[in-house]
């Protein structure tokens, strides 16, 4: 993806273009029935677009974090978002370690059926375009 500069466009850029490979490998993961990576993956998807509307608004390199409520209160977005989009990150949040720890790996993947992660994808793709809009302003 080549050299990134600190609060070049291409910063932003790379980091959105990131987000949209993590939410099309979550609908990947839904086709196969992967439900456990599906949470994952939009997980990661949202974390890259914080990224890119951190850098945005920061002129900086984002932090070194996955905390996406910590992404987004940094990157002066949060109080920005509605209480149905904070009820999603408090949803999709765990996500990201509950996915990679074996003790919680069954626990979660019954918690996660076809639908379910149908609806994850959905508000994630919600979440995406309301910041991809921001990132235009």
């Amino acid at each position: 993806m080549g050299e990134i500069k600190i609060g070049d466009f291409d910063k932003i850029e790379y980091w959105v273009e990131i987000a949209d490979y993590d939410l099309e490998t979550a609908k990947a993961m839904l086709k196969s029935k992967r439900y456990l990576y599906v949470g994952f993956m939009c997980n990661q998807a949202i974390e890259k677009i914080f990224k890119a509307y951190y850098v945005k608004t920061n002129g900086k390199q984002p932090p070194y974090t996955h905390k996406l409520i910590r992404l987004a209160e940094e990157g002066n977005l949060y109080n920005l978002m509605s209480e149905g989009q904070k009820d999603f990150l408090d949803i999709v949040s765990p996500l990201n370690i509950e996915a990679r720890y074996p003790t919680q790996k069954q626990e979660l993947y019954e918690a996660l059926s076809n639908d379910r992660c149908k609806k994850i994808i959905k508000e994630t793709e919600e979440f995406i375009l309301w910041i991809k809009k921001k990132l235009d302003n």
